[in-house]
């Protein structure tokens, strides 16, 4: 192909291996996805109805789940709609779309699990400067951090994506990466300009990953001192850390896998590492969150009881 404007289609490749196993992945796939959406909206709702849960670590929370429905709703109907297909296709346009969607989606978890965690620095090390530093405006400029900083940051990835000349249309994976594409270039592109900002955003968000050892750093000290701040801290801090650890392990495989992990492992596990942060994240937060903090648990406690006193 001679240049980009020439590749208007790609195949995925991902699923040639499943053949036989298509109905049944698509019945379990549907289930899990409308499982995601349900814990996902119901926190929103329950967060959004109750007055006593706007507070910044709730509103935080409500963010994180819009986020997970921002990611998945990139990866689930395309998914279902290509197992249902022989011969899975997308178009040069959507496949830029869904790389921007997926790893957007990916770094603003990190950023959101980042504006959580200073969120409860100061919560548990700086309780009485709390609430004078935490203030709407503040709240409202971190979550458009975390979420305007990784779209700035994979946009321009992403453009730079799309002026490569490419020779190939065949993606052997489920679903589009921007890194896949670029390794669909051809020799003759110099991708200097994308390994420095691939390893540039790498960078950025492994120093999110510093910051959040930082606050936990200050917060144990804390917490080693005074009894109420343990109980505050296993409170609120273990979910954010179950989360931080499922989404760092699931995101670690995908990124080494991608750069450096080799074909002749079985498609399936491969696909299965490639997906890991689409399927365990944003099934589990809603979860961990909805069970562990006590006026989440109280309030769908609350709702459960009322429906069923009737």
């Amino acid at each position: 192909m001679d240049n980009v404007s020439t590749v208007r289609l790609f195949t995925l490749s991902g699923l040639n291996e499943t053949m036989t196993f298509r109905v049944t992945i698509f019945s379990l796939t549907l289930v899990y996805y409308c499982l995601i959406l349900f814990f996902n909206v119901s926190l929103i709702i329950i967060i959004v109805l109750d007055s006593n849960l706007h507070e910044p670590m709730y509103i935080l929370l409500c963010s994180f789940c819009f986020n997970a429905l921002y990611g998945t709703a990139g990866f689930y109907p395309k998914f279902l709609i290509d197992l249902q297909s022989t011969s899975p296709e997308i178009s040069y346009d959507a496949c830029l779309l869904q790389a921007f969607i997926m790893y957007s989606f990916a770094c603003s978890d990190l950023s959101i699990l980042a504006v959580m965690a200073y969120d409860r620095y100061l919560a548990i090390c700086l309780p009485l400067h709390y609430h004078s530093i935490m203030t709407k405006k503040r709240l409202s400029q971190l979550i458009s951090f975390s979420w305007l900083t990784p779209c700035f940051i994979l946009g321009i990835n992403i453009v730079l994506t799309s002026h490569l000349k490419l020779c190939s249309s065949h993606i052997h994976r489920l679903f589009c990466a921007n890194w896949i594409i670029v390794k669909l270039g051809c020799p003759m592109n110099d991708t200097s300009v994308h390994n420095v900002f691939a390893y540039a955003t790498i960078i950025i968000y492994f120093l999110h990953g510093i910051f959040i050892v930082w606050t936990y750093m200050h917060m144990i000290k804390t917490c080693v001192r005074s009894k109420e701040d343990r109980g505050r801290f296993l409170q609120t801090c273990v979910p954010h850390l179950v989360s931080l650890l499922t989404f760092v392990v699931t995101i670690f495989f995908d990124v080494m896998h991608m750069r450096f992990g080799s074909d002749k492992l079985p498609k399936h596990f491969q696909n299965f590492i490639a997906i890991e942060f689409l399927l365990f994240p944003p099934f589990v937060n809603p979860l961990i969150y909805g069970f562990k903090l006590t006026k989440i648990r109280n309030r769908i406690e609350g709702l459960i009881y009322v429906k069923t006193s009737k």
